[in-house]
C-alpha cells in the first residue's frame, strides 16, 4: 500500500469516535421505530407470540420505548409544555441575538451562522469581529466590568432593539498551577467567565421578563464537574456557571410572588457543557494522540456546538447540552471509589493536560509586557 492510499484510511477512521457510533446506535438498536419491528420480523418468519424470542424482543422495544418516553416527559414537565402541541415555529426574523465573545472560536461562527438566517445579531467583545454581514453589530465591550456592560445595553437597546436572545459565550484560561496565579489572572477569569453573565443578566433579562419571552444561553464546560492540576481557576469559574443556571431556572419558574415577581416560566434557559473544542482557547494545551483516546475522548469542531446551540434555540426548550457524549457521565466520577476516580484521572491524563501551555487569547496589557521583557533578558 502506498503512503497517500495509508493517509487517506487513516483520515477515514481519524472520524470515527465513540460520538458517531452512539448517532448510529441511537438510530438503529436504541429506537423505538427501529426495535418495533424486530418482534413483528419474527412473527412473519412463523414464530409464535409466546416464543420467548419474540417476548425478549418485545420488552426490550418496550424497555426502549418507555427511556425515550420518560425523557420527553422531562422536557416537557421542565418547559411547561403540552403533549400534544409543540410551540409556534421560531420566527428568526423577529431575534435579536447578543453573544458575548462573539470575536473569535464558537462567538464568531455561531454570528455568521446566525446572520446567514436573517438574525440580528450583536457580538460583545474586546476586539472587533472580521465579517461580511451586514446584520452583525460590534459594540466593543470588557464584559466584565458592570459598568461597560450598562453602558453598551442602554445603546443596543436605543440602536438595534431588545435583545431576545443571550448567548452568554466569552471564556479566558489562564492554564496556570494555584501558587503561580496572579491576583490580575484570577480577577480575569471570574470576571470573564463568571461575573460577565451576572452583568449581561442583569442588563438584558428585565426586559425578558417584561416581554415573557426570551433564552438565556450559559457557556460553561466539562471542567464545571470535574478538577485537574492548572486548572483551578478556570473550572471554580466554570462550576458556579452550572449553580447560576440553575437558580436563574428556578427563579423564573417559582419566583411568582410580589415584590420579587418574575412570573416568566416562558424564558428558555440551555446550559451547555462541553469537552474540548478545537479553538484557539486551549490551543496549546497538549491532548493525547492515542487513537483509543480519541475514539472515547473526541475534540470537537466549533461547529458541532454552534448546531447544538442553534438546535436549542429553534426547539424553545430549555435544556442542558452535554458534548462529546463521554461528558454526560463525568458527574459520576464524584460518586466513584478514589482509585476510580485517579485512574480515570491517569488515563485522560488531564493533569498533565496544560504543561507547557502559554495563553492565546485574552491577553492582558500587563502579560504582553511582561512577555516582551522576558524576550529581551
Amino acid at each position: 500500500m502506498s503512503s497517500t492510499q495509508h493517509s487517506d484510511v487513516s483520515g477515514v477512521f481519524d472520524n470515527v469516535d465513540i460520538d458517531m457510533v452512539v448517532k448510529v446506535l441511537s438510530q438503529t438498536a436504541f429506537s423505538p421505530f427501529f426495535t418495533c419491528f424486530i418482534p413483528i420480523f419474527y412473527i412473519f418468519q412463523g414464530e409464535q407470540y409466546t416464543s420467548p424470542i419474540v417476548l425478549i424482543s418485545s420488552i426490550y422495544c418496550v424497555a426502549v420505548s418507555a427511556f425515550w418516553a420518560l425523557k420527553w416527559v422531562s422536557r416537557l414537565y421542565r418547559n411547561q409544555a403540552s403533549l400534544l402541541f409543540g410551540p409556534k415555529p421560531l420566527d428568526w426574523s423577529e431575534q435579536v441575538v447578543v453573544i458575548t465573545g462573539g470575536s473569535s472560536g464558537i462567538g464568531e461562527l455561531l454570528a455568521n451562522t446566525l446572520a446567514v438566517r436573517n438574525v440580528m445579531v450583536v457580538v460583545l467583545d474586546i476586539k472587533p469581529i472580521i465579517t461580511e454581514n451586514y446584520n452583525i453589530t460590534y459594540y466593543q465591550c470588557d464584559v466584565s466590568k458592570w459598568e461597560e456592560v450598562d453602558a453598551v445595553s442602554k445603546k443596543i437597546v436605543e440602536e438595534v432593539g431588545h435583545p431576545t436572545m443571550l448567548i452568554n459565550n466569552a471564556g479566558v484560561v489562564q492554564g496556570k498551577l494555584i501558587l503561580d496565579l496572579t491576583p490580575e489572572d484570577v480577577n480575569q477569569t471570574f470576571g470573564v467567565n463568571t461575573l460577565a453573565h451576572y452583568w449581561t443578566l442583569k442588563a438584558f433579562l428585565p426586559d425578558m421578563i417584561k416581554n415573557k419571552s426570551g433564552h438565556i444561553v450559559t457557556m460553561a464546560s466539562v471542567m464545571s464537574m470535574i478538577g485537574s492540576a492548572q486548572m483551578a481557576d478556570y473550572s471554580a469559574s466554570k462550576a458556579a456557571l452550572v449553580s447560576l443556571h440553575e437558580s436563574l431556572r428556578y427563579e423564573l419558574d417559582k419566583r411568582h410572588s410580589r415584590p420579587c415577581s418574575y412570573l416568566a416560566p416562558q424564558i428558555r434557559t440551555t446550559l451547555i457543557l462541553p469537552g474540548h473544542v478545537l479553538t484557539p482557547l486551549f490551543s496549546s494545551a497538549k491532548f493525547s494522540r492515542n487513537p483509543i483516546y480519541k475514539f472515547f475522548v473526541p475534540s470537537l469542531p466549533p461547529v458541532t456546538i454552534v448546531k447544538a446551540i442553534i438546535t436549542a434555540l429553534d426547539s424553545q426548550h430549555s435544556q442542558a447540552i452535554c458534548l462529546p457524549f463521554y461528558t454526560n457521565f463525568v458527574p459520576l466520577l464524584r460518586m466513584a471509589p478514589s482509585y476510580v476516580r485517579d485512574l480515570a484521572q491517569w488515563l485522560s491524563g488531564a493533569d498533565h493536560t496544560m504543561e507547557g501551555f502559554h495563553k492565546v487569547t485574552a491577553r492582558r496589557p500587563d502579560e504582553d509586557k511582561l512577555a516582551a521583557s522576558e524576550k529581551k533578558n
